[in-house]
């Protein structure tokens, strides 16, 4: 045992952690973690007292007994305690706890409390924390603090009401509730959509064979809206004299992207990967945990001089002068959440290209927030873009034509990435050139509705509004989903009735709570409170009051009944009845329309039309996770088990 004079207690919040730090540590720092938060408002209770000043009720979270064990015997030990939880509101609110309950021991430890910060897990950052010790930031606490109550408070008093007026079993929460409603609204969006019909014409011209599209008539804009317009339009074009009328080219700029925050980060890993936010978050956290990347809760794209440094360096001696720029590029986000202090993610040791330490998928992150890094720092690309202006002349008739491409001069920051755009050629032509007509192709369309949010969409949506904050995107997403409000579909979320009823009881009784403005002005609030500007009582005040008197009146509202899907056949227990699909906690069952005069009930087959088992060719169907998540399974399960996340083609 070490000897408690000389013993330095280090108290951090993952266990993984442990192990990257004792690396970097002399033996006389011993170092346990808390395994998250210790202390929190109790789960069968509100925890707030409202009648004085909204004071929380704190409890031992008992299912970190063990772990909180732990940490009195080690402090017990120590000479020094250091705090060393993670650079955010909750690892601040962690930090706070922890000092709190070991300071309640009895008898109370006579040792001194410090509380370091680090972005990243490496020795030289371990270090400076140390050598720079302060204090729990009570700003940033207090509000984490507003956060948890104001969460509490929406979703203690308004998931009882949602019982009573809609069905047993539901909850609302004050962010995860206005992120539902994007999704009812974008669906209402979908559902008033009409189609309008035009149409495009290209003509296929000599020489080299090229393919040049009709966007004028009579120098004017050229829309074609019905097929007599375009039958014109073709019985012109295909009797015409065509010439080239002007060749324009200018140098494009292509700037490389900003470093990765946690919202682009999740962004970029659903639309490459197709993973979901909280995968994403997940590997992230193992990376950081492993000392290789930078922490990945941030909304900065700051970065540490030092890693500046490193990485021009690294670009310099790897890829060459010309691919470096001649001064730092340092990123600037227009945004109230952006916190200094913060750095953007990046890779702690540019020269690690392949992670050993990390798993596949972990490697695969990896290489996505190194590749950004880099490039972040690299010189821009230039490309040529060429654009052919053509007249097709016809009588007293001209239309205009026009062919675009593009043509990459210098890669820059792109030679990381070989896969992307390829070169669009154009012909070698000359100013008033004629041209001979080979064919022409006149295509019908309709205009799409709108395209429902997938998980990067919606996240872009949530951050373009202010509502929530990147911490908290992958727990919203993953809550609507396990409680039924929305299902993903082809990677696409669809309300479910359930999520549909909540929607229109909340919008007609509670419509400041899931009012886009306000919801986003309450976030913009908090961070006023974590800068000390806002103290955090005024400000729940002024949303409880008449959120309560709001409660009261509501209270005598009507219920809000679920639609069903109804599926044209009988019951088969009461014969009166008609069979309908209802959904519940574990996603849809069958149910007698007559409940609760008829209780049968079936499970639910949700069968995807057109499509058979790619092993066995039995029919295929639409399964849940026991998170809410959607895959596809074989229909003859156990027998065949062939499942995928994607649709069977």
């Amino acid at each position: 045992m070490l000897n408690k004079l000389i013993m330095k207690l280090i108290i951090v919040e993952s266990p993984t952690k442990i192990k990257t730090l004792k690396r970097f540590l002399p033996k006389e720092y011993q170092i346990e973690a808390s395994s998250g938060h210790v202390r929190d408002l109790p789960k069968k209770e509100l925890g707030v007292d409202v009648e004085h000043d909204f004071k929380p009720k704190y409890v031992v979270v008992g299912v970190k007994q063990k772990a909180i064990n732990k940490l009195k015997s080690a402090a017990k030990q120590a000479s020094l305690i250091i705090l060393a939880t993670d650079p955010d509101r909750e690892g601040e609110a962690i930090a706070y706890h922890v000092q709190k309950l070991l300071s309640a021991m009895r008898p109370a430890p006579r040792v001194k409390f410090q509380r370091i910060v680090f972005h990243e897990i490496t020795k030289s950052a371990i270090e400076r924390a140390l050598a720079n010790p302060g204090k729990i930031n009570s700003k940033l606490f207090k509000a984490q603090q507003a956060r948890r109550i104001l969460d509490r408070l929406v979703g203690y008093k308004l998931s009882p009401m949602l019982w009573r007026k809609v069905r047993r079993g539901l909850s609302a929460g004050r962010v995860q509730s206005v992120a539902v409603r994007l999704i009812m609204d974008k669906e209402a969006e979908i559902d008033a959509f009409k189609p309008k019909e035009y149409w495009t014409i290209n003509v296929n011209l000599n020489p080299e064979s090229f393919w040049a599209e009709v966007i004028k008539k009579n120098n004017k804009k050229l829309v074609i809206q019905n097929k007599s317009t375009a039958d014109q339009a073709v019985k012109d074009l295909k009797t015409a004299g065509y010439q080239v009328e002007a060749i324009k080219s200018k140098q494009l700029t292509v700037s490389p992207p900003p470093p990765f925050i946690t919202s682009t980060l999740q962004q970029t890993a659903s639309r490459l990967f197709r993973w979901s936010s909280k995968k994403t978050m997940r590997e992230a956290q193992l990376l950081y945990e492993l000392g290789l990347i930078t922490y990945h809760r941030t909304d900065s794209t700051n970065m540490a001089q030092e890693a500046i440094t490193q990485v021009r360096q690294y670009i310099d001696s790897t890829y060459g002068s010309q691919y470096l720029p001649d001064k730092p590029r340092f990123y600037k986000r227009q945004s109230k959440m952006v916190q200094g202090a913060h750095e953007a993610i990046r890779c702690t040791k540019v020269t690690r290209v392949e992670p050993k330490k990390a798993s596949s998928a972990g490697q695969k992150l990896y290489r996505l927030i190194w590749r950004r890094f880099v490039a972040c720092q690299m010189q821009n690309g230039l490309d040529q873009q060429t654009k052919i202006e053509i007249q097709a002349q016809k009588d007293k008739i001209s239309y205009g034509l026009i062919l675009a491409g593009r043509r990459i001069e210098f890669s820059g920051w792109r030679k990381l990435y070989p896969a992307g755009q390829p070169d669009v050629l154009v012909p070698d032509l000359k100013k008033d050139q004629q041209l001979q007509y080979l064919d022409l192709k006149s295509e019908q369309k309709f205009t799409q509705p709108p395209a429902r949010y997938n998980e990067a969409s919606l996240i872009k949506e949530l951050e373009k509004r202010g509502i929530g904050r990147p911490s908290t995107y992958a727990s919203i997403i993953s809550t609507i989903q396990v409680r039924n409000y929305v299902e993903k579909i082809e990677r696409r979320f669809h309300p479910t009735p359930v999520g549909k009823a909540v929607n229109q009881f909340l919008v007609s009784n509670f419509p400041q709570v899931i009012d886009y403005d306000f919801t986003a002005k309450m976030e913009d609030d908090l961070d006023e409170v974590a800068r000390g500007k806002l103290d955090w009582q005024p400000m729940i005040k002024e949303f409880y009051q008449p959120f309560a008197e709001k409660l009261e009146k509501v209270a005598e509202a009507k219920r809000v009944k679920i639609e069903v899907e109804k599926t044209g056949k009988k019951c088969p227990k009461c014969k009166k009845g008609e069979l309908v699909i209802r959904v519940g906690r574990f996603g849809k069952f069958l149910s007698c329309s007559r409940f609760p005069d008829c209780d049968y009930k079936a499970s639910y087959q949700q069968i995807v039309k057109g499509v058979k088992c790619p092993d066995c060719g039995a029919k295929v169907i639409i399964k849940r996770t026991k998170k809410g998540r959607s895959f596809y399974g074989c229909g003859s399960y156990p027998k065949c088990k062939w499942a995928s996340w994607r649709r069977p083609k």
